[in-house]
């Protein structure tokens, strides 16, 4: 089962992102295969495991929030909720949120291939992750109602296909459908 599937580094090449490149040292340091979801949980810090500790990332939403506002998509605030203070990071780059926005309604709309194998890998993963962040519905949100309908029903058809099934017939793209089978568990 795509659950089951076990992360192997095929390459340790830094890529010159911090937290990625930490991911890749923790892949490469483990002794047996972990599996995708356990990785998900292990990176996202949402087990405790007393035996895999080491491989946790720390403050990894703090991290990402901190490179994105390095990067200028994001900046940092403080907001007051009534008995204390909170740092928020809204988007500072509105014209590289529109930039997915469109990728995304565009590739569900005009460039539909109506075959995720045929997708861009990288448009599919985005796709999924909207989904399991649950902002995919914003990202229609702007459409007319009749295109809205057609995107909301083709990104439901394509993100209940069965992973399973998707992942055998990948190539090269079946650890977006292990992930995507990780969220949908």
């Amino acid at each position: 089962s795509t659950l089951s599937f076990q992360v192997l580094l095929k390459s340790d090449t830094p890529t010159g992102d911090v937290l990625l490149d930490e991911t890749l040292r923790h892949i490469k340091a483990t002794e047996s295969a972990e599996t995708v979801q356990t990785w998900i949980e292990l990176l996202t810090g949402e087990t405790w495991n007393p035996f895999k500790l080491q491989y946790q990332l720390r403050n990894v939403r703090e991290r990402i929030a901190k490179a994105l506002v390095e990067k200028g998509i994001l900046t940092t605030e403080k907001q007051n909720f009534l008995l204390f203070d909170m740092t928020t990071h809204p988007v500072s780059n509105a014209t590289e949120k529109q930039r997915l926005v469109k990728k995304l309604q565009e590739t569900m709309l005009e460039r539909w291939v109506n075959d995720p194998h045929r997708m861009e890998r990288r448009t599919l993963a985005l796709l999924v992750l909207a989904h399991s962040s649950d902002v995919l519905e914003n990202v229609f949100a702007s459409l007319a109602d009749d295109k809205y309908d057609v995107a909301m029903n083709r990104t439901k058809d394509l993100l209940d296909m069965d992973p399973e099934v998707e992942a055998a017939k990948a190539r090269g793209a079946e650890m977006i459908w292990a992930v995507l089978a990780a969220f949908n568990k």
